[in-house]
């Protein structure tokens, strides 16, 4: 049956996402970003804008490979998909997923439920 081998390459497809913080390619967004703050191309500041960036980037990839085992293991796989979307990938983007995921689960469970487990939360406003 070829059902058990397909799920099998699927399993192991998303093991390296939840075992370890994914290597992003950054250098696109920066560059972005650093020509965003100079006024032209050829500015000289373009270069220093990028090297922070890059470095910034580094920063908070070191910063999530300390809490990456704290995550939710489907956040993970959800926000490393995400931030690897439209090109442009960022560390800063797959933390802020991250925490934003951690965040609501713990808002959710801190909610009271009614008898069928539903969190009954303030009523909607109209």
């Amino acid at each position: 049956m070829i059902l058990p081998k397909v799920l099998a390459l699927g399993a192991q497809l998303l093991m390296p996402v939840v075992d370890s913080v994914p290597t992003l390619n950054v250098e696109q967004v920066c560059t972005g970003i650093a020509q965003q703050g100079g006024v032209t191309f050829h500015d000289s500041a373009v270069a220093q804008e990028k090297k922070d960036c890059l470095d910034s980037e580094q920063a908070i990839r070191d910063e999530l490979a300390k809490q990456w085992s704290s995550f939710n293991a489907s956040d993970k796989v959800h926000c490393t998909n995400e931030s690897r979307m439209g090109g442009d990938s960022s560390y800063t983007e797959l933390l802020t997923c991250l925490e934003m995921a951690r965040d609501v689960r713990t808002m959710r469970a801190s909610e009271p439920a009614d008898a069928l487990g539903t969190p009954t939360g303030p009523p909607p406003k109209h």
